[in-house]
């Protein structure tokens, strides 16, 4: 058997205050049960602690040394913190261990009975309830109370010291009620005090979202939306509504206390609260797998992001919160033969579904697309574009879009065409492409008008890199 025992902070004094609080040592708890299930199934809740039998899971992270360094390592990124661990052949033993260790290093090589034995009295809860007692016995450490006649010390102080004893000392089996998660995610807090300040409201959305990154720790899965809701206190105006609710969105799934934190705290900051919130409540949306990526050997080089840093997709999150959704843009592909109207651009992080697998084209596609296309000045029936050009292959005909649509969603086009008032190419396009070659610019894909009476001619559309 080899047993850990994980202990957290104490919850700060302002945080003990009737009200919303007396659930906070217990929820903290209950959130490291959670994140711990990570690890081995066998999890469970011991007074303050919180217990794991992982003798089946040493190899797999690579021995006991391994996984007590993974512990403390990937703590943080859930939003926990941990105070003290030990380690043991009894849950017991590894609790009495983690109550009394200096430091986070890893015991001697002394036996179980050695290292219990040096303990004091209220390394054990069932010693602590006697201390006074046993202090004038004489008795300072659990030694010191083994020392004791059993038959004397049993009808002293009761079998209930006895057996707390044995199982500390892996000398009586333990029996434990293994924790498991709900199939859903919903968590709800009661204020000490009421606010009417959207900023005093991360504060205790916090304790919430360390539960909820705890909770997607022990499923391997991530989140990609999540919802805070709100009561109003009920001394509030009529006109003002019972609830208020704000829902976050991600880029990519994650499980990061630290990002799912800071996009919280920037929607928080847009919100005024119209009454005063006495209850929040948090809800996960879209719960899907989390791939861990895989750590690199070598160091990052240069223009590589280095760990700990933030990535590309959160700092795009945050500057579409902080300028506007319709600021930062995204492009997706879409399945069109007309090539203006392969790409589209939506708000980020656009979820938009992925574009189905694109026909292959044996016509050469160009580099570089214009905006619009350009009319070529025509001599003879020869197009010129800085001077005259020769038609290499050709001509690969596309017509189609006369049933209209705008690349992208139709309230984007609207809009656009609003703030925009520019000559957009027609959607319904009928048009033969050539590959041309200039002796000043290269090759270039030109198209010839069909069947169009006001757009005769030769257009340049793109160019060949």
């Amino acid at each position: 058997m080899h047993w850990l025992a994980l202990l957290s902070p104490p919850p700060a004094p302002t945080e003990t205050l009737a009200g919303g609080s007396g659930g906070t040592a217990a929820s903290q708890q209950q959130a490291l049960a959670w994140w711990a299930l990570q690890f081995t199934p066998r999890v469970a809740l011991l007074e303050e602690a919180v217990v794991l039998e992982v003798a089946a899971s040493l190899r797999l992270f690579g021995g006991p040394q391994a996984l007590h360094q993974r512990l403390f390592a990937s703590a943080p990124q859930a939003g926990l913190h941990l105070q003290a661990a030990a380690w043991a052949p009894s849950s017991l033993g590894a609790l009495a261990l983690a109550r009394c260790q200096p430091s986070l290093d890893w015991p001697s090589s002394l036996s179980l009975g050695a290292q219990l034995d040096a303990l004091p009295l209220p390394a054990l809860s069932a010693a602590q309830a006697h201390a006074p007692m046993l202090a004038r016995l004489g008795c300072k450490r659990l030694g010191d109370v083994r020392r004791l006649p059993r038959a004397a010390l049993g009808r002293r102080f009761g079998a209930e010291l006895l057996r707390a004893l044995d199982q500390a000392y892996g000398q009586l089996q333990e029996a434990h009620a293994w924790i498991s998660i709900p199939e859903q995610f919903s968590a709800r807090l009661e204020l000490p005090q009421r606010s009417d300040n959207a900023m005093a409201l991360l504060h205790h959305a916090q304790h919430l979202l360390r539960q909820l990154c705890a909770w997607l720790a022990a499923r391997h899965a991530g989140v990609q939306d999540l919802t805070l809701h709100w009561e109003h206190d009920a001394m509030r105006a009529r006109e003002i509504a019972s609830h208020g609710s704000l829902q976050v969105h991600t880029a990519e799934v994650t499980r990061d206390y630290r990002h799912l934190a800071r996009l919280l705290s920037e929607h928080l900051q847009r919100i005024a609260l119209p009454a005063p919130v006495g209850e929040i409540s948090l809800h996960a949306g879209t719960v899907l797998p989390l791939i861990e990526a895989s750590q690199p050997l070598l160091p990052p080089g240069p223009g590589q992001p280095v760990a700990g840093q933030e990535s590309l997709s959160q700092l795009l999150e945050r500057m579409a919160l902080r300028l506007g959704e319709r600021q930062v843009r995204c492009g997706h592909l879409q399945e069109d033969h007309r090539l203006e109207q392969m790409q589209c651009w939506q708000p980020w992080p656009g979820h938009a579904a992925p574009a189905p697998g694109l026909r292959p084209n044996g016509s050469p596609q160009p580099t570089w697309l214009l905006p619009e296309p350009l009319r070529l000045e025509v001599r003879q029936d020869q197009p010129h574009y800085l001077g005259p050009l020769r038609l290499l292959a050709g001509p690969q005909r596309i017509e189609g879009g006369w049933w209209g649509g705008h690349a992208g969603d139709p309230g984007q086009a609207q809009q656009e065409s609003q703030q925009e008032p520019k000559n957009r190419p027609p959607q319904h396009v009928q048009r033969d492409y050539f590959l041309a070659l200039s002796a000043t610019a290269g090759v270039l894909w030109i198209f010839q008008q069909r069947l169009s009476v006001d757009e005769q001619g030769w257009f340049l559309h793109g160019l060949f890199a």
